[in-house]
């Protein structure tokens, strides 16, 4: 069994998570929305696809993992997207585009770390399982 299974991950700490959406190209007040610090994370398998939910985006994403889709990115544009577990409990996610980045997030049965990337710039975020 993963160790994201069942659990509900909440946001303790954030570095950088401002910059890194401001070389996103992403506009003040929805940087602020998402740096809140009010997120929580919860990863759910249905059969062969995955959901996760972020409270800080307001939206439940789905996906198949190494099936590329079209996102919706902070500034409201389209980018391809694709999921893929290297391991049962590290997810990576890569956007493909004019705004390529990548999410690497690492579960353990007490927490979850996601760190971002984009063109030099990169976050991490803590976040406790409760």
């Amino acid at each position: 069994m993963a160790a994201w299974e069942g659990k509900k991950y909440k946001l303790e700490l954030a570095q950088n998570f401002d910059e890194y959406l401001k070389a996103l190209g992403v506009d003040a007040d929805k940087i602020k929305l998402a740096s809140s610090g009010t997120d929580t994370f919860t990863l759910v398998k249905n059969g062969d696809e995955y959901e996760y939910i972020s409270t800080s985006t307001g939206k439940a994403m789905k996906f198949k993992p190494g099936v590329e889709f079209d996102m919706d990115t902070y500034d409201g544009q389209k980018i391809k997207t694709l999921y893929k577990f290297e391991t049962p409990n590290k997810l990576v996610m890569e956007q493909k585009g004019d705004k390529s980045a990548e999410t690497v997030r690492e579960f353990s049965d007490t927490e979850m770390i996601a760190t971002y990337s984009f063109k030099g710039v990169t976050a991490v975020r803590y976040y406790k399982a409760i």
